[in-house]
C-alpha cells in the first residue's frame, strides 16, 4: 500500500500534468501567431510618410557584420542623407554633397536591432494593408508591426510618432559591398563629431527611421 508521502507526490504529479494540459489547451484555442525573425541581411525598399512628408529609403540589415543602414531620400530632394549604425553603439548621419558636407556622430548604449527584437510583441489581431492580409502585433507602444499573413514578410510600421513605413521590395539575403559602409573621413575630424547640425530632423520631421529604431533598442534595456 503506498505511504501517504508517496500518494501526495502522486496527486501532485497528477496536478501538474492536467495543469500543462490545461494551458497546452489554452495555447492551441488562442493560437495567437508569433513574429517572424528577421532574416540576419536583407534589403528592403521603403516609402516613407509622416504628416504628408514622403520620402524613400533602403534599409540594409547585416546583424553578422553588426551594422544596419538607412540611406534617405525626401520627395523631389536632390539631397541623400546617410544613417550608418554599428552594434558597438556608434551611428554616423551624414551627407555627400560635395558643396556642404555634413556629419554627426552619435554614440548610444545599445547597438542595432536582434533579429529577434519582436520577441514579447503584443499579438493585435489581423488587418487588410491594401491586399495584403496582415498579422498586427504592437512593441512597447513605440511601433505596430504589419506582416503578411502568407509571406511572413513585414508589410507596414507605424511608430509612437505618426512616422509610417510602407515596404516596397524585400530582399532576404541581399548584402551591401564593404567598400559602401565606409563613413566619409569628415566624420572622424573634430569638426565632424562636434557637428550639432539636426540633419536628422531635416531627413525626416520628427527623426529619421534609424533614430526611431534605435529608440526601440532604448525601450527593450529600460
Amino acid at each position: 500500500m503506498a505511504s501517504a508521502r508517496e500518494q501526495i507526490y502522486f496527486l501532485a504529479i497528477v496536478l501538474l500534468f492536467s495543469h500543462s494540459k490545461l494551458m497546452l489547451s489554452n495555447a492551441a484555442i488562442t493560437g495567437e501567431p508569433i513574429p517572424a525573425e528577421w532574416p540576419h541581411q536583407f534589403h528592403a525598399l521603403m516609402f516613407m510618410n509622416q504628416s504628408g512628408t514622403l520620402q524613400k529609403l533602403d534599409l540594409w540589415y547585416d546583424w553578422p557584420n553588426g551594422r544596419n543602414f538607412n540611406i534617405i531620400q525626401n520627395q523631389l530632394d536632390h539631397l541623400v542623407t546617410y544613417d550608418l549604425e554599428w552594434n558597438n553603439g556608434t551611428s554616423f548621419v551624414y551627407t555627400l554633397d560635395p558643396s556642404e558636407p555634413t556629419c554627426q556622430v552619435l554614440h548610444v548604449e545599445v547597438g542595432i536591432l536582434r533579429p529577434n527584437w519582436l520577441h514579447g510583441a503584443t499579438y493585435l489581431g489581423q488587418q487588410h494593408v491594401g491586399n495584403f492580409l496582415c498579422n498586427v502585433w504592437e512593441k512597447v507602444d513605440f511601433i505596430v508591426y504589419y506582416e503578411d499573413v502568407l509571406t511572413r514578410r513585414p508589410v507596414k510600421w507605424v511608430f509612437y510618432t505618426g512616422y509610417t513605413a510602407h515596404v516596397m521590395t524585400f530582399e532576404v539575403g541581399a548584402v551591401l559591398e564593404d567598400p559602401n559602409w565606409q563613413a566619409p573621413v569628415y566624420c572622424f575630424s573634430e569638426n565632424g563629431k562636434e557637428n550639432n547640425s539636426p540633419i536628422l530632423r531635416h531627413a525626416v520631421p520628427g527623426g529619421s527611421l534609424g533614430s526611431l529604431m534605435r529608440g526601440i533598442t532604448v525601450w527593450e534595456t529600460m
